[in-house]
């Protein structure tokens, strides 16, 4: 709801996405920004296997990131979040306040086209 709040259109696949139709959801839509939610605690196991099978394809440059309770046991590690980078992610936005406000800033920025990783 808040990237259709900022002006953008969204098509939402769900939770727990398969690997195999995002990537073809991507495929088919070409968006101009993936973004993964977590609200069980799984999202740095399952966005690592994400994001490595997405830019395993030809979407090696679109922007994707990750956000919402990443971690089953809070905040995620300064480690955790350099591996989710590491492994492709644009930018992680985990449960803390300021992560809506970061993430607001991120969507005005792409859609400036300004550089986009966030690290």
């Amino acid at each position: 709801m808040l990237i259709e709040e900022l002006g953008h259109d969204v098509v939402n696949l769900g939770p727990c996405v398969p690997a195999d139709l995002l990537v073809a959801s991507c495929d088919r839509h070409r968006p101009a920004l993936v973004v993964l939610s977590s609200v069980n605690g799984h999202g740095y196991q399952e966005g690592l296997e994400l994001i490595r099978t997405l830019r395993g394809t030809g979407l090696r440059d679109l922007p994707v990131v990750i956000g919402g309770q990443l971690g089953t046991r809070g905040g995620l590690s300064g480690r955790h979040i350099d591996d989710l980078l590491d492994a492709g992610f644009d930018a992680v936005f985990d449960d803390h306040a300021d992560s809506t406000v970061l993430f607001r800033r991120f969507v005005a920025e792409l859609a400036e086209g300004a550089p986009r990783a966030l690290r």
